[in-house]
Formats: structure tokens, C-alpha cells, sequence
């Protein structure tokens, strides 16, 4: 792997390269970020984004009206499983090959008292539990499982899920954060038995789980006020760097965990 941000090699010029068909889950501020970042350098890509409910964001409807030709929208929601199947038939049939999934979804709060981020062991709860878990972990297996036939049928593609630095258990310092911190570990955990897997059966194929650093989201709103200056990003300069760490990953380097800077993540 080469340094993502140094050198001729650009994540522009790395996004050039990209043919086929993209597929980015989840219309938030950073799925939406990447969409621009393929339409603006990725010229021979196709793209689809996709949310939750039948009617666009209001954000993602501009994305669609000012590309047209080349991004289309699709509803998906990880926890469902007819939706899953759904989203494999509609791969089944597209005109060019899978290059690049990307998965941006992610659950950290909700308007309930008990869906915040826990201080203490007291605040745990089992359904923040359940609902962290089914978006942060199982969604992301469950979509490689959607995505596998499509995959397979490409031969050299990346697929990447936006994990979090807070589910290294390395790295775990301060506590906290139970439910969202398990979550992301388990899906390090899932990924990496995938990208084993895959391994064997898609040898083209470079699994990567993604910490994109604070990034200026609703999700991190609530707690940006202790972000140290210049470490609170723009969706666009995660989306850029997270791209240029994801497409100067090789099949060999299939299973890592890595930050938006390409520096590895301890485990």
C-alpha cells in the first residue's frame, strides 16, 4: 500500500481509473460526498446511492437531477432483509461490473434518552444494544452477503464499510460508548472473516474497513465541542481521503482496518 495523500499517485487520479459500477449505501452527508467525489473524477462510473425512504433527500434529489445519466437511487434499509434481497436482484442486472460498494450507514443516536452514547454502565440498554448492532454490524455482513453474487461476477472490486477508531479495542482508553463501540468491533470481527473468505473465492477482491476521523455530520453534531482544532472534517475531505486510502489498498491488504490518513488501526 502507498501513502494515500503523498506522492503522484492522487486519489484523483486513482478515482480515473474507476470503470463499471459503484454502489454507496446510505444518503447522509458523507455517503452523499462520496457520490460527488466518483461523479466529479470517475467519468467511465456508474453510480447508484441509496436511502431508506422512496423520496430522496432533498441533497441527494440535486445529486440526481445534476447527473441523471449516471446516478440512480435505490431504497435500502440494512435491517431489512427483503430489501437486501431486492438490491442483489437489481445488481443482477446491471449493464457493467461492480467496482466499488461502499457502505456509509452508521447509528449512534436516536431522540430517546437511552439511545445516547453510554457514560456509564448504568445507561446501558438492551435495545440501543439491538439497534446499534443491527445497523453497525450485522447491515454491513449482511449487505457483503447481498453484494457477493455481483462481486463475483466483477472480478477486481473494492468493498469498504465506514467503521469507527472507537471500536478498536486496542485503542479503547476512555470507556464509554458501550453499545457503539461493540458494534463497530463486531463488525471489524465480520469483515475480516469475510475478507478471508473471499480471499479463497474472490481472490480481485480488497474487503477494507474505513475510519473516516470526526467528520461534520449529524451523527458526530452532539459531540463535536471537544473536537481539538483542524480534526473536524468536511464530509468532501473524508470522502476524498477515505477513496484514496480505499483504492491504494491491493486484494493483499484485504481484511485491514485503516483511518482516512492510510495509517492501520490496532484491532
Amino acid at each position: 500500500m502507498v501513502n494515500p495523500l503523498q506522492g503522484e499517485n492522487t486519489t484523483e487520479s486513482r478515482v480515473a481509473t474507476l470503470q463499471g459500477h459503484g454502489l454507496v449505501v446510505a444518503d447522509g452527508a458523507l455517503g452523499r460526498a462520496m457520490v460527488r467525489v466518483l461523479l466529479d473524477q470517475a467519468p467511465a462510473l456508474t453510480v447508484t446511492i441509496t436511502g431508506r425512504t422512496p423520496d430522496p433527500r432533498p441533497d441527494t434529489r440535486r445529486l440526481l437531477h445534476q447527473a441523471p445519466d449516471r446516478l440512480a437511487y435505490g431504497v435500502l434499509d440494512l435491517c431489512s432483509d427483503e430489501q437486501l434481497a431486492d438490491l442483489g436482484a437489481h445488481l443482477d442486472h446491471l449493464d457493467h461490473p461492480l467496482r466499488l460498494v461502499l457502505n456509509a450507514s452508521g447509528w449512534l443516536h436516536g431522540p430517546a434518552p437511552h439511545q445516547a452514547p453510554e457514560k456509564r454502565l448504568a445507561a446501558l440498554h438492551r435495545s440501543a444494544l439491538r439497534q446499534s448492532f443491527a445497523v453497525n454490524a450485522w447491515g454491513a455482513a449482511l449487505l457483503a452477503q447481498a453484494v457477493e453474487p455481483a462481486l463475483k461476477r466483477s472480478g477486481q472490486a473494492w468493498f469498504a464499510s465506514l467503521s469507527a477508531r472507537v471500536g478498536s479495542i486496542g485503542d479503547n482508553r476512555l470507556g464509554g460508548w458501550y453499545s457503539y463501540r461493540a458494534a463497530k468491533a463486531a463488525q471489524n470481527q465480520l469483515l475480516k472473516t469475510v475478507a478471508l473468505e473471499w480471499r479463497r473465492t474472490m481472490p480481485g477482491v480488497c474487503v477494507a474497513c474505513l475510519h473516516p476521523g470526526t467528520t461534520d455530520t449529524p451523527l458526530s453534531k452532539p459531540f463535536q465541542a471537544g473536537v481539538p482544532p483542524g480534526k473536524l472534517f468536511t464530509p468532501d475531505f473524508s470522502a476524498a481521503a477515505l477513496l484514496g486510502v480505499l483504492l491504494s489498498l491491493t486484494p493483499q491488504d484485504s481484511g485491514g482496518f485503516w483511518a482516512w490518513d492510510g495509517q492501520p488501526i490496532p484491532w
